[in-house]
């Protein structure tokens, strides 16, 4: 049997392998990083009344998935001003441009908060629009819409108060068991949040998305529509309830994505 006489592995052949080693590496990762200057990287996402921050989750969960960094914040819910700092404190902590998400009432608290420099775009999900010097019951008288059965309590508390209630308003498309989580975790809204006014509406110099929720029952889907009108913003729609990002996760997460990626082609025009 022949033997083949043994290859000198010489210092410059280790080169040559190196360099084509690290070349292929490189090479490897330049999809991973056009990928990721194709879109806002940092997501930050705002509740609304009756909920907090873990009402995310389940978009939360595939957001981290697709590679984003995604922060929710916790609103006090105890007034506009309070909750807009809240959000502040959170935009403050990225490192690079935002995608900031608003909620029902956190619609209104990124209407102010998204003046922030860092927010390429806000993104409203069945979500209030106030302009400019306007409240959110200013908004609501202006579009007609009645908001029944949300009497405050002694102390000036909003509360749904049985999860019945909390089903038919927020969630007709999740199961009773469900319901009756979110029912006994729900933060109240303090009453006087609605009257104060948006100082500077932030939509009127930025992107904005919003993503309509066909089964509201909480905000009607006509007024809804007029707000997405109103801000100029690219719309989309999903057949949800108001919790939408609890229901209809997946949906919610994809279209975030989509403003995520339309965001950062704004933002280089």
């Amino acid at each position: 049997m022949k033997i083949l006489p043994k290859m000198p592995f010489t210092t410059p052949m280790f080169g040559k392998l190196a360099i084509a080693l690290s070349l292929a590496l490189t090479l490897g990762h330049l999809p991973v990083t056009a990928a990721a200057e194709d879109r806002i990287q940092h997501i930050v996402l705002v509740h609304g009344a009756f909920t907090d921050g873990s009402s995310w989750a389940p978009v939360i969960s595939r957001l981290q998935t697709m590679g984003y960094h995604v922060t929710a914040v916790q609103n006090h819910l105890t007034s506009l001003a309070d909750d807009v700092t809240q959000t502040e404190k959170v935009l403050r902590r990225q490192a690079g441009k935002v995608l900031l998400v608003g909620h029902s009432w956190g619609g209104a608290v990124i209407s102010q908060a998204g003046n922030a420099p860092n927010v390429a775009g806000l993104a409203y999900i069945s979500a209030l629009t106030p302009d400019s010097g306007e409240s959110v019951t200013e908004l609501l008288q202006r579009l007609n819409v009645q908001m029944t059965g949300l009497t405050p309590d002694e102390a000036g508390l909003i509360w749904l108060d049985h999860p019945k209630q909390f089903k038919k308003i927020m969630a007709d498309d999740l199961p009773l068991n469900r319901v009756r989580l979110l029912y006994a975790v729900q933060q109240p809204v303090a009453a006087h949040s609605f009257a104060e006014p948006v100082t500077q509406a932030a939509w009127r110099t930025k992107p904005s998305w919003y993503l309509l929720t066909i089964r509201d029952q909480a905000l009607p889907l006509a007024a809804q529509k007029t707000m997405a009108q109103q801000i100029g913003a690219r719309v989309q729609s999903v057949p949800a309830s108001h919790l939408s990002m609890i229901s209809r996760p997946l949906a919610v997460s994809a279209w975030i994505d989509r403003a995520a990626r339309e965001a950062a082609k704004s933002a280089t025009h």
